[in-house]
């Protein structure tokens, strides 16, 4: 009894392994014929499939095609792109190269070679952007399947000087500055390093306020406040390494400039209404607008806490939002129940890439998180005109002016105000201070030569 049962046992484990082997072999199948048939998506023509799939880049062109599809490429964007890809590869076949030698300077002899092209079968690959960027989509797919391999950043004539690094560097674990932040201040270092050479040891006050005015006169006011911010940052930079002379920052002249002598740009709550309405629909980009939208209008975030907004700044069960700002400054605010939920049906709608766990992504292809704070200012511009408002402040920073002078309305303190904003100084958010008009009266005192 106990060997009949210990050969049922044997012939039960090997039943079940050939039932996974099958199993196994099945799911293969299936991922390759799947692999191999993604061309069928965009080609029905056998004779066309047969020519990119016989031709130089015939191996590749599947996987390709799975690539644009993954990126969420359109239909008629995905065949332009294939067959430039086929178009390409034929081009190198004809001038003796394989795939395995492709370069970017490959990618630009193509396009040189467009404007003669009488390839016949190009199929009508002629001198227009689809087609060049269609053979750098596909010069980036082989990169990252390994068929070829990208270009090494080469040291360059032009590549940033080491103490320019040193400084990007240094300012960033110091401060904590952002990448705009870093490029902006990196790039007033290397103009004064342009024009007073690299000798630092040498400079003095009068060449440090020579340089100054000579780019004021050549500049206009918040170019020159810029690179005065960057001058004094850098001279500080290279005094505490013993580079310079010491205190020369303070060689650097004042600019004239009051930050509080205007009125901030704000909208009314009927504009607000305006143009949060241009985003009603169901589309994943009126989605995604609107819920930038409440958010800049709602809790005065600035355009770079948008574009880096993560999934894990988003506190669900406690109803808050994380935000990291300037100098890894970090807080908690409560997240408003529209803004919440445009959030949510957003979410919901959007395309789902496991690449990455930024909130808000490109709505063209491929599908990425914004490349900067312009995409945020961009949605903000492009909602104003499309609603009708005319303001000379257009960017996300409108809104975030709007967001203070609401709360400003709404009888909120000036230090809780700056709380949300994230102020250093109370200085700052007096600025919104101006435009409560009931306020102002009740301080105003009486002109002396007319009667109250």
């Amino acid at each position: 009894m106990r060997a009949d049962s210990r050969l049922n046992s044997r012939a039960d484990q090997r039943f079940r392994l050939s039932i996974k082997v099958l199993v196994l072999a099945a799911v293969t199948r299936s991922i390759v014929a799947k692999e191999d048939r993604m061309l069928e998506t965009y080609f029905s023509a056998q004779k066309t499939l047969a020519r990119l799939r016989t031709g130089p880049s015939g191996p590749h062109i599947d996987g390709f095609a799975d690539a644009l599809e993954q990126e969420g490429y359109s239909p008629a964007s995905a065949v332009r792109y294939l067959r430039a890809a086929a178009h390409f590869g034929h081009f190198l076949h004809r001038h003796r190269r394989t795939l395995a030698d492709v370069d970017a300077g490959a990618v630009e002899t193509f396009r040189s070679h467009l404007r003669r092209c009488h390839c016949p079968l190009s199929n009508g690959g002629t001198v227009n952007h689809h087609v060049v960027f269609g053979a750098k989509r596909f010069y980036l797919h082989l990169c990252q399947t390994g068929v070829c391999h990208a270009e090494p950043v080469l040291s360059t004539p032009n590549a940033e000087p080491a103490l320019l690094a040193s400084f990007r560097e240094w300012f960033q674990r110091h401060r904590g500055a952002t990448a705009p932040t870093l490029k902006y201040y990196c790039r007033g270092a290397a103009d004064l390093l342009n024009g007073l050479g690299d000798d630092c040891s040498q400079w003095d006050t009068a060449c440090i306020r020579a340089f100054v005015f000579d780019r004021a006169k050549q500049s206009g006011a918040s170019t020159t406040q810029h690179l005065i911010t960057a001058i004094r940052a850098f001279l500080r930079f290279l005094s505490f390494h013993g580079l310079c002379q010491i205190n020369l920052d303070k060689a650097v002249p004042v600019f004239a400039h009051w930050r509080l002598a205007s009125l901030p740009s704000c909208l009314t709550a009927d504009e607000v209404a305006r143009v949060i309405a241009t985003c009603d629909g169901s589309s994943v980009r009126c989605l995604r607008d609107r819920a930038i939208l409440l958010l800049l209008v709602r809790l005065g975030l600035r355009a770079s806490d948008v574009a880096r907004l993560r999934l894990t700044d988003l506190e669900w069960e406690r109803g808050t939002l994380r935000v990291v700002g300037k100098g890894r400054y970090e807080v908690r605010l409560p997240l408003p129940q529209d803004a919440g939920d445009a959030l949510l049906q957003y979410l919901i709608a959007r395309a789902d890439l496991g690449a990455t766990d930024h909130v808000f992504l490109r709505q063209i292809a491929p599908f990425k998180p914004f490349v900067s704070n312009h995409c945020v200012s961009g949605v903000v511009k492009r909602a104003l005109k499309k609603a009708g408002v005319h303001t000379a402040a257009k960017g996300a920073h409108l809104l975030r002016h709007t967001a203070a002078t609401e709360m400003l309305r709404q009888g909120v303190p000036l230090d809780r105000i700056g709380l949300v904003l994230r102020h250093r100084s109370l200085d700052m958010t007096a600025y919104y201070a101006k435009v409560d008009i009931g306020l102002l009266k009740q301080v105003a005192q009486p002109w002396p030569e007319v009667p109250a």
